[in-house]
């Protein structure tokens, strides 16, 4: 039975990755794109933690008294653990991104099993506390990637918004004008802390970014916070 449950993972992999384009996954799919309360909304970021950056965008927030989710790849935590433990002293809410930053379409089941309980495994090590949330790279869920996320006690969390903020052309204004187009009370902005998986600098957009999007948001009257605040649907 064991080895039919495998057979029928890898024949649907590819299919939930379908999930993962946003217009439909918006709409129909509302807990996946991390939809919360209509008064709030969710501010996440990806790929670290960078100590060339992580710290500037921080401090940023310890200034503007906001919290976030960080979603964090092992493969950076291994050689920053100082900086995850620094993130969760301030406050942030840590989620699995994977080990490696590659799409879980190109992975084997059992590669992206041990992929993801490897990430997981540093993290709940690092922090004292077992991570409960997993963004997968690029966004890209596979049936895989869903077995093993239950097993590890995760729930896949996508996003509403984003800020194209990994582009060479990314300027705060750019990134500032790509979420707000997209972006309602109960959303979810993706934003990248490091430029680890983009083009060199590409963080500077992003930071300057932030206190726009801050700003965007209190004049509406939504609240900005992680995702454990998020009232999520």
């Amino acid at each position: 039975m064991a080895m039919l449950g495998d057979v029928a993972t890898m024949l649907m992999h590819p299919f939930p990755a379908t999930t993962t384009f946003g217009p439909v996954r918006n709409r129909v799919l509302p807990g996946l794109a991390a939809r919360g309360a209509a008064d709030h909304v969710a501010l996440t970021f990806d790929d670290g933690p960078d100590p060339n950056s992580t710290p500037r965008f921080l401090e940023l927030l310890a200034a503007r008294d906001v919290h976030a989710t960080f979603f964090l790849l092992g493969s950076m935590a291994e050689r920053a653990p100082g900086l995850v433990r620094k993130i969760q002293a301030a406050g942030h809410e840590i989620g699995v991104h994977g080990w490696h930053h590659q799409s879980l379409l190109f992975r084997r089941p059992r590669a992206t099993d041990q992929d993801l309980t490897r990430a997981r495994d540093l993290l709940a090590d690092l922090t004292g506390e077992q991570p409960t949330l997993f963004r997968p790279p690029y966004g890209v869920m596979t049936a895989s990637a869903h077995r093993t996320a239950r097993r590890l006690g995760l729930r896949p969390t996508l996003w509403t918004s984003w800020g194209e903020d990994w582009t060479a052309r990314a300027t705060p204004g750019s990134v500032h004008r790509q979420v707000t187009k997209d972006l309602h009370g109960g959303g979810t902005i993706l934003l990248h802390d490091t430029d680890c998986t983009a083009k060199p600098g590409s963080w500077h957009a992003t930071l300057g970014a932030v206190p726009l999007l801050l700003d965007h948001c209190e004049e509406r009257g939504w609240a900005v916070g992680p995702l454990r605040e998020h009232g999520r649907l």
